[in-house]
């Protein structure tokens, strides 16, 4: 497109700057994928807000009216509240744990060479491929022999040990693009390692442990298998078991589970929301030199 000036000459705007919209196949399909993602959870949501004969009725209907006592009724519930409790103590334990861990062995592996190096950064990156499924009778083993069945402490651990590669591998190209420059002005000011690692390491990596924390509470939110072989005793419940607990007792109750499955996830749900920025800019960004 050519414009024309006050002087009489003309410039050509730049067509770049237009964006292009592509074709409507690519909406579309999009539409459809956040569709089948949200569905499930919308439905969870207004179930809550339903009775039982409603949804036997209706079961993709609105609420119609609104009813709030199956919401009030899991509010009130001292089960409910202890097992927000027990979810919180594990999910600020095991970030702490995988971040404080993570950190210390992602500098090492980012920023002294040894003889070794590369086999340890690639034993971490091999811990990608092997999911908590795989390891869970001997991880059930492991927890029994230490006499830490049925405690929180014995879900922390293991956690934190599977939290560990995802950590590692973030974090490691993060304290690797802190410029050499950086840390020998620091000697020469006299900063010794640790001083170096608390003053300069962390603040520069911080967008990176704001990444591998979120992922890492979440994780732990959501974990259900190991909570399940670990923990026996109603009082220790996280969530999701307090979730499965709570099904098989209210059974019938189908507007009353949905209301505990929804408060539940609730959590997760506004906590990834928050910060999913931090996440998407803590995995595609770099520290700048």
């Amino acid at each position: 497109m050519t414009l024309t000036t006050r002087n009489g000459s003309t410039r050509r705007r730049s067509d770049s700057r237009r964006l292009p919209w592509g074709s409507p196949i690519v909406y579309f399909v999009a539409l459809v994928v956040i569709a089948l993602m949200l569905g499930p959870v919308a439905y969870i949501i207004l179930g809550g807000f339903r009775t039982n004969s409603q949804i036997t009725v209706e079961p993709g209907g609105l609420p119609d009216p609104w009813v709030i006592q199956n919401y009030l009724d899991v509010l009130v519930s001292p089960i409910f509240w202890g097992e927000v409790w027990n979810s919180t103590v594990v999910g600020v334990a095991t970030t702490a744990g995988a971040v404080a861990l993570g950190l210390m062995a992602s500098y090492v592996l980012a920023r002294y060479s040894f003889r070794g190096r590369g086999l340890l950064y690639a034993l971490f990156a091999a811990g990608l491929m092997f999911p908590i499924t795989v390891a869970i009778t001997p991880l059930y083993i492991v927890v029994r022999n230490l006499g830490l069945m049925n405690t929180l402490p014995g879900v922390i651990l293991p956690q934190i040990a599977f939290a560990l590669p995802v950590t590692v591998i973030i974090l490691v190209p993060f304290l690797r693009a802190i410029p050499d420059e950086i840390q020998e002005a620091a000697s020469i000011d006299g900063c010794g390692r640790l001083s170096f690692f608390w003053r300069m390491v962390l603040p520069l990596s911080i967008p990176g442990v704001i990444t591998v924390s979120i992922l890492a509470f979440i994780g732990s939110w959501n974990a259900y298998l190991l909570p399940l072989f670990i923990l026996n005793n109603e009082a220790s419940f996280t969530l999701p078991l307090g979730v499965q607990a709570f099904s098989s007792q209210y059974s019938v109750d189908t507007a009353k589970v949905l209301a505990f499955t929804s408060l539940s996830m609730i959590p997760a749900l506004v906590f990834f929301s928050l910060f999913e920025r931090r996440i998407v800019g803590g995995l595609t960004g770099a520290v700048k030199g």
